[in-house]
């Protein structure tokens, strides 16, 4: 089932309501954010919390039926409902200087720079906070980007001038 945007932001406010500090991560909400508008059809939303609120992120996103699939609360972990709608969750712990350094599954740590969380967006006329435009850019490179990602990547290039890798350029046709 895919995750529309009505959806997308009931999990947005559930956790805003319960105190939980929340950003559209990187994926395509967090994209379609910063765009104000949606491009494409997503499977799940991607967000980040403080791994010091993931359990109370849980508790507020099972009032919406979702409960954990995967993972565990320190690391990435997956929200499921009935329905199959799926929240990724990337737990960060910020550090002095405000950057949220996130632990993934392998044990490896990525930093989600300071700077990257000043990000505003809107879905369906509402504000959200997500990543800036720099910090999608940079959180798409390391593996084998698929023609949404490009796509996202030329998106974010064309309507704030963010300077692309050559990874993410789309190959000319």
């Amino acid at each position: 089932m895919m995750m529309d945007v009505t959806n997308a932001l009931a999990v947005i406010r559930a956790l805003e309501t319960q105190g939980v500090e929340v950003w559209l991560g990187d994926g395509g909400w967090g994209v379609d954010a910063l765009l104000s508008e949606q491009t494409r059809p997503h499977k799940d939303v991607d967000l980040i919390v403080r791994v010091d609120q993931a359990e109370a992120a849980v508790q507020a996103l099972q009032g919406l039926g979702f409960a954990v699939a995967e993972g565990r609360l320190s690391s990435c972990f997956v929200l499921r409902d009935q329905q199959e709608r799926s929240v990724d969750v990337h737990p960060v712990v910020f550090d002095a200087e405000g950057n949220g350094n996130y632990t993934m599954e392998n044990g490896e740590v990525w930093v989600y720079e300071a700077a990257w969380f000043g990000g505003a967006g809107t879905l369906q006329g509402e504000p959200v906070r997500c990543l800036t435009a720099q910090g999608q850019v940079a959180c798409h490179t390391g593996y084998e980007l698929d023609e949404e990602d490009r796509r996202d990547m030329a998106a974010l290039h064309k309507r704030f001038s963010v300077d692309l890798l050559p990874e993410q350029e789309s190959p000319v046709r």
